[in-house]
């Protein structure tokens, strides 16, 4: 009788083994839902992870390591001045509705993209381009009007996918792309489905259906992974969590960093924060690490300037303006308010801007400055402090890499102005060489660190969960992505 049951349970263990060595869906949860999914056509770092590399693809595409691979185009000639690019497309790339992709599409999408009317919350990356034209069929010649070391790179970017004209004005609700996945269903407030694309040009996906669930509430997040509910979230919202994750077989854990600098973000435009010396108090009345502990539990690096520390032209700028309460009331009297500020605090949903704003409300309260604490939902969000700047304080991760020429962009949200600095990232957009170039990122690094343009926090980590028999997840995040095309389940 032993033998006999133990016998049918080893039938039933390998039947449940050979069950999920075929498993080929996939549920993923997510934060935050993205106010739509055309990556060409919006800020929000939710629409990328939905859809990079998932259902769009652009000339080139930025792997796992950070490295430029070749996306669209399968190999590129630059000229010896640099201000050249030839693209030779793939052959046989499809849309998801079946028209052809040619490189009349490319010239349509960068056209597009750099255009007057262009609505990408990333023109800045085309600004170089001063032609594009179709050589044949399958060749796209790019003329700059400079030298752009990163082209390349930038063009890996979400926001410089190939999108045809067929369809790019419904991608928003609609999207139509190449990658190997396609585009089901939108449940709005719920999740997003994706479903192989059979057509696909390149090695098809192990995984058949995909589905994106959003989960806004950290306990709702790691409940449902406990429950099976979901099987991965790359980014758990729940740092508390992490330990019991470890401790529990079923579950894969990898910390990994992203591009994303976490700042209390400051209108500089709105008096009293046009003064430098309020923004240096608020500088000194931050303590990072306290920050750290109590929204993060831990987990986290703090930062001095808007640049990630993984990145080899780092600066460590934590100590320009060093934790001291006391010389933040000194210089609150100093700029003429001795008795005391009051401002709000509008808060993002995730709970690194919610548990953080509260540590650092708490922080502020006790150098005089008072602050009322305002939640506000992603949308809103993006429509009142990004888009209007109608806010005091914010706080949010910023995970763009290398994005720290947004400090130089006219009417960006940080309403901050400083000749010197565009001076020095108008130098680093015509500098090729990495070494220069690193030099430059340092001088733009020390510039905003000591203009206390933002309060500095932390760089986010990547706290990924995942179930254990799970593998091709990204471990890092050089971009915006849950890139899935190479997730598999295993034994």
């Amino acid at each position: 009788m032993i033998a006999r049951f133990a016998l049918a349970a080893s039938a039933a263990f390998a039947m449940t083994v050979s069950a999920s060595a075929q498993r080929t869906d996939l549920t993923l949860g997510m934060v935050l839902e993205p106010p739509h999914l055309d990556p060409t056509a919006g800020a929000a770092a939710a629409i990328d992870e939905v859809v990079y590399a998932n259902v769009f693809e652009g000339l080139t595409r930025i792997a796992s390591d950070g490295a430029v691979q070749p996306g669209l185009a399968e190999n590129w000639v630059i000229s010896d001045d640099g201000l050249t690019y030839t693209f030779e497309l793939r052959e046989g790339v499809t849309f998801h509705d079946g028209t052809t992709l040619d490189a009349g599409d490319v010239v349509f999408s960068l056209d597009r993209a750099r255009g007057e009317a262009s609505v990408n919350a990333q023109k800045a990356l085309f600004e170089p381009i001063e032609n594009v034209e179709q050589m044949d069929e399958l060749t796209v010649e790019i003329t700059l009007s400079r030298p752009a070391g990163d082209f390349l790179y930038n063009m890996g970017w979400g926001d410089a996918v190939i999108v045809a004209p067929e369809s790019a004005e419904t991608n928003k609700e609609n999207p139509v792309g190449t990658g190997p996945f396609r585009f089901a269903e939108w449940q709005k407030g719920a999740a997003v489905t994706l479903e192989r694309f059979d057509g696909y040009w390149g090695e098809a996906p192990a995984l058949e259906q995909v589905t994106i669930r959003f989960i806004p509430d950290p306990a709702a997040a790691t409940a449902a992974l406990l429950a099976g509910d979901v099987q991965a979230f790359p980014n758990l919202p729940t740092p508390e969590s992490i330990p019991q994750f470890e401790a529990d077989p079923r579950f894969e854990v990898v910390i990994g960093s992203t591009e994303g600098e976490t700042i209390l973000s400051t209108n500089n435009a709105k008096a009293p924060f046009d003064d430098i010396r309020v923004r240096q108090a608020i500088a000194h009345a931050i303590d990072r690490q306290a920050i750290i502990d109590g929204a993060m539990f831990g987990l986290g690096t703090p930062i001095g300037s808007h640049f990630a520390p993984h990145h080899p032209a780092y600066m460590e700028l934590v100590e320009t303006y060093p934790y001291n309460p006391e010389r933040a009331r000194e210089l609150l009297a100093e700029a003429g308010h001795g008795d005391g500020i009051s401002a709000t605090l509008k808060l993002p949903p995730p709970s690194y801007a919610r548990r953080g704003g509260e540590v650092i409300a708490a922080q502020l309260r006790e150098v005089g400055i008072d602050l009322e604490i305002i939640p506000v939902e992603w949308a809103q969000w993006l429509e009142q402090v990004f888009t209007n700047t109608d806010y005091d304080l914010t706080i949010v991760s910023h995970t763009e890499p290398n994005d720290i020429g947004i400090y130089a962009r006219e009417d960006y949200y940080f309403n901050y102005d400083n000749d010197d600095f565009d001076a020095v990232i108008d130098e680093l957009s015509v500098t090729a060489g990495e070494d220069a170039r690193y030099e430059l990122f340092r001088k733009a690094q020390q510039i905003i660190a000591e203009d206390a343009v933002n309060g500095y926090l932390f760089q986010l980590p990547k706290n990924g969960v995942w179930d254990a028999r799970l593998e091709g997840l990204w471990e890092n995040s050089p971009v915006q992505a849950n890139d899935v095309t190479g997730v598999r389940w295993t034994q």
